[in-house]
């Protein structure tokens, strides 16, 4: 199971079947065991009264045995015989070499092969009772047997066998353990009902906490806490541990936004006096060469740096919601005639074929121009950059559900699936083979600053690439109105 709600209903219903299984099971086996004693102890009882009839009987004058007239083989005398008769069980008197010299109704009525069975459990006389269980087939079935030595009848009477069938008292408990086993299933099945109920009820706190969670995605929903349960339990503690945690982090963004916002802030003067101060020195018409390819090169690098430096306090101020956007009505075919004009020069000089599809009539936007221009040109020339000579790169728009779609395509050597999920982050940058050769590497700034500026219009940002069939960037922003 996928979920802590499943595993527990399962566990439940497990630990469920597990005990009604194991009190069916001792219920069965202690009933059976109590009706084993009964049968045990009226076994008892019958030799007890065989024992003591037979023993008095053996102080008269008469004979305890007598020859049948009939098969003129040893019996009981007909008065003892007659008294015995009375016993239900299968009861039998036995005399030396295991000659039967009584048989109950029960034990007459056996056929000959199971009876010489019950004669044969006899064996010799022992002085201990002999308990113990036996089937022996239809119609006796299994029987509880107890098998007694009689001293004091004479050398005539030697054992006592008295048993009993246990088919009926055996049938109660199997009738107990059938009954448990059907009713089992409705009661697992009521029982996984209410537990999944219940076990609902109980994580709903968590679900509560996990979609808290999961809409504080990034560093400007940190302010945000989580709601604490009554009562005082494991789940207010993580509420509590989680709210402790998100504190500390807010505290550890906020030092970090306004780190990089001042440092941002205090490298511009000096970056701007640097840059101004290799301008005028490259403008001096006295300076050598060598010297002035080495300020060319040091301008590139300070402009870089500039540009980093902008991007940095951009985010900076973004994260700090101190970069609001000024919303006006803004003509699509405007932006897209001067992103065109500075695509051709950019595509010029990278030997790269950029076209702009601008529109041909009015499509108002409730934007902020900068930043869209901002966006687009971000876009535009991350695709001159990653495509090679003779590559092209395109901007087109279409209109779709009162939205307008921008899409940045290119020819270039395209983006690895594993850098996908990636491309979008702070200062990710990827692998060196993708950039196209001759051009000097980025800050991994700019798509950031793009996701952003697309965010704070309410719109999306998309990406779909395949390693040598180029990239396409899908830009989604709402008409709206300003």
């Amino acid at each position: 199971m996928s979920t802590i709600r499943g595993r527990l209903v399962v566990f439940y219903a497990a630990a469920l079947v597990a005990t009604i299984t194991v009190f069916a099971g001792t219920v069965y086996l202690l009933q059976r065991s109590e009706n084993f004693a009964e049968l045990d102890a009226r076994a008892r009882l019958e030799a007890d009264l065989i024992a003591e009839l037979l023993t008095g009987a053996a102080r008269g004058p008469d004979s305890v045995v007598v020859l049948d007239p009939e098969t003129r083989r040893p019996v009981l005398r007909p008065r003892i015989a007659s008294v015995l008769q009375v016993l239900q069980d299968y009861v039998m008197v036995l005399g030396p070499d295991s000659q039967v010299l009584f048989l109950s109704d029960d034990a007459a009525a056996l056929p000959y092969e199971t009876l010489l069975r019950l004669v044969r459990l006899a064996g010799q006389p022992s002085p201990e009772d002999r308990v113990g269980l036996t089937n022996l087939g239809a119609p006796a079935g299994e029987v509880r047997y107890l098998v007694r030595a009689i001293t004091g009848a004479g050398p005539e009477v030697s054992q006592v066998v008295s048993g009993a069938s246990t088919a009926g008292l055996v049938l109660g408990p199997q009738r107990l353990l059938s009954a448990m086993l059907l009713t089992a299933p409705l009661i697992i099945g009521l029982s996984i009902l209410i537990g999944h109920f219940l076990v609902g009820r109980t994580l709903q706190p968590v679900d509560a906490i996990v979609e808290e969670v999961a809409a504080i995605t990034d560093g400007r929903s940190l302010h945000r806490r989580l709601i604490e349960p009554r009562s005082r339990d494991e789940l207010a503690r993580l509420s509590d541990t989680l709210n402790a945690m998100l504190a500390r982090l807010e505290r550890s963004f906020a030092s970090l936004r306004r780190f990089t916002a001042d440092a941002s802030h205090e490298l511009k003067t000096p970056l701007t006096v640097l840059r101004s101060g290799i301008e005028r020195a490259i403008t001096h018409p006295k300076a050598p060469p060598e010297v002035m390819e080495v300020l060319e090169e040091t301008l590139v690098e300070v402009n870089r740096m500039a540009e980093l430096v902008d991007a940095l306090l951009t985010l900076a101020r973004a994260d700090e919601g101190r970069a609001p956007l000024h919303l006006e009505p803004v003509e699509l075919k405007d932006v897209l005639s001067e992103v065109s004009e500075t695509a051709g020069i950019l595509g010029e000089q990278a030997h790269v074929a950029v076209s702009v599809a601008v529109p041909d009539r009015s499509i108002t936007l409730a934007v902020d121009p900068s930043r869209i221009r901002q966006l687009l040109m971000n876009l535009l020339t991350n695709a001159i950059k990653y495509t090679p000579r003779g590559g092209e790169v395109a901007i087109d728009w279409e209109q779709v559900d009162g939205n307008v779609v921008l899409n940045v395509r290119d020819t270039g050597v395209g983006i690895a699936p594993g850098d996908l999920p990636h491309i979008f982050d702070r200062f990710w940058r990827a692998d060196q083979a993708r950039r196209r050769s001759g051009g000097r590497p980025g800050v991994g700034l700019g798509l950031a600053i793009s996701k952003w500026i697309v965010e704070a219009h309410g719109g999306t940002i998309a990406v779909q690439s395949r390693p040598g069939r180029g990239t396409t960037f899908t830009v989604t922003l709402p008409m709206g109105t300003a």
